[in-house]
């Protein structure tokens, strides 16, 4: 089933196919300060989204190894990308409809601001696990 989605003012706006609807968040304190809290993501491999309105986006380099994107008519979170990886990593409110989405993995468990609170069972990292398996390694 395809799924659509955009930021708040539409000026970008995607089409997702098969779209994977298991989601993950991540509690890393930069997905705090981007998302103004935890960051509930979508995993979109780069061969099932088609963008439209790019011309409206503005990237950041956030790491070493990740960019983040904006639209730069109305500041919407549009995705958090690594480089090494062919995945854009998506908040879950830019989808036109959020219906059977599950939350089935936490990361950075350890960085979770102490508000936040969610029921349910799910895998769920600490930083250095993650960094363990995602970082670049400096060899």
């Amino acid at each position: 089933m395809d799924h659509s989605g955009k930021c708040m003012c539409g000026a970008v706006s995607f089409q997702v196919k098969d779209l994977n609807l298991e989601f993950g968040t991540c509690h890393c304190k930069m997905c705090q300060r981007w998302a103004g809290s935890a960051l509930l993501g979508l995993t979109i491999p780069d061969e099932s989204i088609t963008f439209q309105g790019l011309d409206n986006v503005k990237t950041f380099q956030s790491s070493d190894w990740a960019e983040r994107a904006w639209c730069d008519k109305c500041g919407s979170g549009l995705w958090y990308r690594a480089k090494s990886e062919s995945i854009y990593h998506m908040p879950i409110g830019l989808l036109d409809d959020t219906s059977g989405l599950k939350m089935t993995r936490e990361i950075f468990v350890d960085k979770m601001a102490q508000v936040v609170d969610f029921s349910g069972t799910r895998q769920t990292m600490t930083g250095a696990e993650v960094f363990a398996l995602y970082a670049p390694s400096e060899e």
